[in-house]
């Protein structure tokens, strides 16, 4: 199966895709599933579950206290925004979710990389692969530090526009949801 595990609707601040339009554009690209994480929200993402139940994973893009990006999959409760990463990370596996982190290396959203010795123990799944990430080296850098590490790879296109949809995936065997 095709798995897009990061991506973006409405309930992201900085994104105007309707939710319904998202999983219909992720079918029409060929991706089986999607993990909807919009940025510091759940409510769209459990809709479009409730809706999509074989087809769309809850997720969260949690804004942490340290300004850096970490995802949470399968949850079922929303984190807040401003977090401590590390709190975020055990605050996702308490609801038996997956702790993914996102464009680790990228500036900003992506602290250039400067949590994960503090969070490492707590990392399920690492994002080798950003489609919107411009300078290749950082989505090299990001796999090599995993592959590092033994973690799985995880590749998402970000999207924050229906267009982006289906840029990145990971290939995976079926898996009961």
């Amino acid at each position: 199966m095709k798995l897009d595990m990061h991506l973006h609707t409405r309930g992201s601040f900085d994104c105007l895709s309707e939710p319904e339009a998202v999983v219909q554009r992720a079918l029409a690209c060929g991706l089986d599933r999607i993990c909807v994480t919009d940025h510091n929200e759940i409510a769209v993402a459990q809709e479009l579950n409730a809706a999509f139940p074989d087809r769309v994973i809850v997720g969260e893009g949690v804004k942490t206290a340290e300004g850096v990006d970490i995802i949470g999959l399968f949850l079922k409760e929303r984190i807040p925004k401003g977090t401590p990463a590390r709190q975020t990370c055990v605050r996702i596996r308490e609801q038996g979710g997956i702790v993914y982190v996102p464009h680790p290396f990228a500036g900003g959203k992506g602290g250039g990389g400067r949590i994960l010795a503090e969070i490492e123990d707590q990392i399920d799944a690492f994002e080798g692969f950003n489609a919107r990430i411009h300078d290749a080296r950082l989505n090299a850098r990001a796999q090599e530090w995993a592959r590092a590490r033994s973690l799985p790879l995880g590749a998402g296109s970000d999207a924050h526009t229906l267009a982006e949809i289906g840029r990145a995936w990971v290939e995976l065997p079926s898996f009961e949801m």
